[in-house]
């Protein structure tokens, strides 16, 4: 049944593709664009310098002034602290990408795989604050949208960890000379990866450049819709469609979840690891949730918010 649905689905793509090829470049040609100009700037140069720190084995003097913190709020081991600080800082997909790695690399044991891939993919503050913010009404504080997103990170964990049997850090397992890396290996590495996530970039972009030219006049379903296929076209979209906090909200929300094309990046960088990409979106689908429920409470407290 599933292959069935995939082999329609890819059928009916190439139909579109045929039936409406300027739409297609154009579509192809944003993702590419974004995905040049933005995301292999930002994020290419983090994932060399992260294959290169886990090669040397400098892991724990990266995590050292947060390490205790982490084993203890998150009962992680050296290399999951890692993982989870990659996650945070860099953006999809570089945590879940560092736990696949480590879970190859027999860094991390397959529990704390699975219970890192809930909480250590993220969008990275420099996504929120120089693209998603510039997006927000002048109604919505950064710091709202940083908080609905960042948050939930916390009660997740503590879920994650009652669901897989996560008690305490694990020993953080010896390092096999298999594991390192030359400098050539890592450059090769990350510009793999890179390859990967453009061509998920520019199919989602075709699909999101289609969905903007549906006969449909429904902005507001639109944009959400986008949104969750592709956040960028989404956050776009839903700046324009929302007025206020909804924009927020929904700007919130979307980012959380990552989109489509967010989780197709994720499944590309951990199927060796074996890995469920189910439990990924799971586990999104809560955060998303959360963040709606913390930026709707937030956002109704009048000593939080500037006044209109």
């Amino acid at each position: 049944m599933k292959k069935s649905f995939f082999r329609l689905l890819s059928v009916a793509a190439l139909v579109l593709l045929l039936f409406y090829p300027s739409t297609a470049s154009a579509g192809a040609r944003n993702g590419l664009i974004l995905w040049g100009s933005v995301v292999v700037p930002t994020l290419l140069p983090f994932m060399i310098c992260s294959n290169i720190i886990v090669s040397l084995n400098a892991i724990h003097i990266l995590i050292f002034p947060v390490r205790r913190l982490l084993h203890r709020f998150f009962c992680l081991s050296d290399a999951g602290s890692y993982t989870l600080i990659s996650g945070l800082l860099c953006g999809y997909p570089m945590g879940a990408r560092n736990c696949s790695d480590f879970m190859d690399q027999k860094r991390i044991s397959e529990k704390e795989g699975r219970y890192l891939l809930a909480i250590c993919n993220h969008p990275s503050p420099m996504f929120l604050l120089g693209y998603a913010a510039s997006r927000l009404p002048s109604s919505v504080p950064v710091w709202l949208l940083l908080t609905s997103i960042y948050l939930p990170i916390l009660p997740i964990s503590w879920a994650a960890r009652k669901y897989y049997g996560i008690k305490e850090p694990a020993r953080s397992l010896p390092v096999t000379r298999e594991s390192y890396q030359s400098f050539d290996d890592s450059l090769m590495d990350s510009c793999e990866v890179m390859v990967k996530i453009g061509g998920y970039i520019m199919l989602f972009s075709i699909l999101a450049l289609y969905i903007t030219r549906l006969p449909i006049n429904a902005p507001e379903q639109k944009a959400v819709l986008l949104g969750f296929v592709e956040i960028t076209t989404g956050i776009k979209a839903i700046s324009e469609a929302f007025p206020g906090i909804l924009s927020g909200l929904w700007i919130g929300t979307v980012t959380a979840f990552g989109g489509l094309s967010g989780i197709f990046q994720t499944k590309s960088v951990i199927k060796n690891a074996g890995l469920s990409i189910r439990h990924y979106v799971a586990w999104k689908a809560v955060h998303s949730l959360l963040t709606i429920i913390l930026f709707i409470l937030l956002s109704r407290c009048p000593l939080l918010l500037p006044a209109a």
